[in-house]
């Protein structure tokens, strides 16, 4: 799978992790350069994990499923991607504000929260023997990178475009996931 691809699918997953930092910093929670730190790089490593999650997952699953595999592919990232822009289209109500989202239980269950989607991603990968060590590190570090893109953003933009973030997402993957299957189809 090109570089290029990964890149696109790591930006994809990438928009959770934006979208949770950007209403994060726009709350005014966490403050400083320790919160930051801890929440932007606690969402990139919980994406690489993820990703190599899935993909152990499918390594065990692959020789069962490889004359269907584009399929399968296909199906999760829709499924992904209908997850995100289900979230992105879904109004909100008023949520109780955290005093530092960046600490203990809030910091874990908004990593895994965000990091979801890349189980499913690392399965597809596997499925798709594409080299995940370097798919896990780049999801990862796109992830990192857009957090800390998000909080910086946060204070200035306001939570409103939060969730067109994840909407973008998600077509971004059923995108990547159309090009799987007319790939297979094609070569």
């Amino acid at each position: 799978m090109p570089f290029w691809t990964i890149l696109l699918i790591a930006i994809g997953l990438a928009m959770d992790c934006f979208a949770v930092s950007l209403g994060v910093g726009t709350a005014g929670t966490t403050v400083g350069k320790r919160p930051i730190f801890r929440l932007f790089f606690h969402f990139g490593l919980f994406q690489g994990g993820m990703t190599l999650l899935g993909w152990l997952a499918g390594k065990t699953m692959v020789d069962y499923i490889a004359n269907v595999d584009h399929w399968v592919a296909f199906g999760l990232l829709v499924f992904v991607a209908a997850r995100m822009i289900r979230s992105g289209l879904r109004k909100e109500g008023a949520q109780p504000t955290l005093a530092d989202p960046s600490r203990g239980m809030t910091l874990v269950m908004l990593s895994i929260a965000t990091s979801i989607d890349a189980l499913a991603v690392g399965l597809s990968l596997a499925l798709l023997k594409v080299n995940v060590f370097w798919s896990a590190l780049l999801i990862g570090g796109v992830s990192a990178a857009l957090s800390l893109l998000g909080l910086t953003l946060g204070n200035q933009l306001g939570l409103r475009f939060g969730k067109s973030m994840e909407v973008i997402g998600g077509i971004i993957l059923v995108g990547i996931g159309l090009r799987v299957v007319i790939t297979h189809f094609v070569w």
